[in-house]
């Protein structure tokens, strides 16, 4: 009788957790996207960096976030992270063959944004990410702004993609403006352009 019980009571807990389970799956908050974004592939101007087997070092923050790159127009750099698990940084998406991603947010008046980089092994696999931004997922937000009110651009070059985001209450010429302060940080993929020639 006893064990009939203890059945009884694990059962119920059981269903109880799926319930729960079920429940938080349902009524979460969907993740964040912007509410324009474009994407680009890779193209023939950046074949000297289409793998990594001809770009091999890893990136570094303090070569991709420059001392001149403190403060981007009315942005102002607040943290930057490192991580080696690229997804970690995604959802609704995966970085196949991603070793490294480097980001960075930013905040102003009335405006805010972020950018990444993704290390991925080649051009093929550079332009399966942005495709899979574009409707599968997204980054995650680390700059506090509304995403309904944000607008994103993501670029394959060669073997990296860069990620810009940015919202906020500011007029849809600002934010154009700090988008493409943003983008600017991926000319550091033009260095190592003219460091693999």
């Amino acid at each position: 009788m006893r064990s009939r019980r203890v059945v009884v009571v694990a059962g119920v807990a059981v269903g109880v957790l799926a319930v729960a389970v079920a429940g938080w799956l349902w009524l979460r908050p969907e993740e964040p996207r912007p509410a324009a974004f474009r994407g680009e592939p890779t193209s023939a101007f950046y074949a000297a960096v289409d793998s990594r087997q001809a770009d091999a070092a890893p990136l570094t923050a303090q070569e991709v976030f420059t001392a001149e790159t403190q403060t981007l127009g009315a942005l102002r750099r607040v943290s930057t992270q490192e991580h080696d698990d690229c997804d970690e940084v995604l959802w609704g998406a995966s970085a196949s063959g991603c070793t490294q991603v480097l980001s960075a947010a930013y905040e102003g008046d009335g405006l805010a944004g972020q950018f990444a980089i993704f290390n991925l092994p080649d051009g093929r696999a550079a332009d399966a990410l942005v495709a899979a931004l574009g409707k599968d997922g997204f980054v995650r937000q680390d700059a506090a702004f509304d995403a309904a009110r944000s607008r994103a651009q993501a670029r394959a070059m060669g073997h990296y993609v860069t990620v810009s985001w940015a919202g906020g209450t500011v007029s849809a010429d600002g934010l154009v403006t700090a988008l493409v302060a943003l983008d600017g940080l991926g000319r550091v993929v033009q260095n190592r352009i003219l460091a693999a020639t």
